[in-house]
């Protein structure tokens, strides 16, 4: 019997299907698993001190495997960021934002959807952006990734503040750079930081001052 026979179904037997939806859903619970250990440990002791190595060690997997499939550390924390942005729920919660926009609430009613939506996204988000933040000043891959997350960020605002208009309640002396400005603000993960982490709110408390404070500035009384 030669190799190549070897490959083949005795006969009367079909050959079994090439598994390409297993194959995805390994793949994609692998990559879960690196994130999550990558920022378990970017968390526990930070940046500088957690490699590559350390992550692959964690997560049961090759470092290798890791450059190859995010690039680096760098590249593993922009991964998590944008895990974190879709929120907690099956619909990313952008695109939940993007539904509830489009709908027929007023202003206030969609500020309050925005609050509730950022106050999953900001758990998620807000602690690794703050290690970026810090971490930015002696590494140059994280100054520049910070950078291109506020764009992300602003821009993202933007959209949001230009929806917004359309919506009965909102005062019409405010330009859109305002409204926009507004928004980033009260959703930066600098409030998340000084309230929750810093001061003790809860996160429903934290959703309620984002929702009072966007009210307070873009609202007719």
């Amino acid at each position: 019997m030669n190799a190549a026979s070897m490959d083949l179904p005795a006969p009367g037997v079909k050959a079994r299907p090439y598994d390409a939806s297993g194959r995805r859903a390994e793949a994609a619970r692998t990559r879960e698993r690196v994130l999550e250990a990558a920022e378990r440990l970017f968390l526990a002791d930070g940046y500088a001190a957690t490699n590559v190595a350390a992550v692959a060690g964690a997560a049961g997997v090759s470092a290798e495997l890791i450059y190859k499939s995010f690039g680096g550390k760098a590249g593993l924390v922009r991964e998590i960021q944008r895990r974190g942005l879709l929120g907690a729920g099956p619909v990313p919660a952008p695109d939940r934002s993007d539904v509830v926009a489009a709908g027929t609430l007023d202003a206030r009613s969609l500020l309050r959807e925005w609050s509730r939506l950022a106050t999953e996204v900001a758990p998620r988000v807000s602690p690794i952006m703050l290690l970026v933040r810090s971490a930015a000043a002696t590494e140059r891959t994280l100054a520049t990734l910070l950078e291109e997350v506020a764009a992300e960020r602003l821009a993202r605002m933007a959209v949001n503040a230009q929806r917004l208009t359309a919506h009965a309640g909102l005062r019409r002396d405010l330009t859109v750079e305002q409204i926009r400005d507004v928004l980033w603000t009260y959703t930066s993960p600098e409030l998340y930081d000084l309230l929750v982490c810093q001061r003790g709110w809860s996160i429903e408390d934290y959703g309620e001052c984002l929702f009072r404070g966007m009210s307070g500035q873009l609202l007719e009384s």
